[in-house]
């Protein structure tokens, strides 16, 4: 009798164990996802900060390219409001075009070009987009973790008890996978 009962709080306090463990291991999972995120959104503000000071600066040697200055700064505030993953991605996606054909323009105007607040501002943003990148990448490698550990077992099970839900992946769209090119002079001409 003694001896059953000692296997049974054995195996109890394995169980417990293995529950406890589950639990802190997906808490720390998924709170490495959140720091992930919040380290795309950091990108992404510094990246919303820049943005009117660029298009202001366009704005004085390109007045006359409304059009593309009123798409980025929607496109800005479109990305400000945007609240999920998914619409933080598609929003990001839409600023990103934008922004590609407001630097496009300034192969038009060669006194923007060789402007110093120009081509910092333009290196600056270069920076960010890399920033963004690496962000977005190691939050994607933060949600491939998560999302594999919720779905191995037993920790799968602690995962449903507690409601630890699948995490969506910092994906864009298809036609956003081809770069522009954007040239600032920085090329010889032959």
């Amino acid at each position: 009798m003694k001896k059953g009962l000692t296997v049974f709080i054995i195996i109890l306090v394995a169980l417990v164990l293995t529950l406890f463990s589950g639990y802190n291991g997906l808490v720390a999972s998924e709170e490495k996802v959140n720091n992930a995120w919040s380290q795309i959104d950091n990108q992404l503000q510094r990246r919303a900060d820049l943005i009117p000071n660029l298009v202001n600066t366009v704005k004085g040697y390109a007045a006359h390219e409304e059009q593309i200055l009123t798409e980025v700064t929607k496109a800005r505030e479109r990305l400000m409001g945007a609240g999920s993953v998914s619409d933080k991605a598609d929003a990001e996606e839409e600023l990103s075009r934008a922004l590609s054909r407001l630097l496009a323009i300034a192969e038009n105007y060669p006194e923007l070009k060789a402007d110093a607040n120009f081509r910092q501002l333009a290196d600056e943003l270069a920076g960010t987009e890399n920033r963004i990148a690496v962000a977005r990448m190691d939050y994607n490698n933060a949600v491939q973790s998560y999302n594999t550990k919720i779905r191995r077992f037993p920790t799968n099970i602690v995962a449903k008890i507690f409601g630890f839900e699948k995490k969506a992946y910092f994906e864009v769209q298809e036609e956003a996978r081809v770069a522009p090119e954007v040239d600032f002079g920085t090329k010889e001409k032959n």
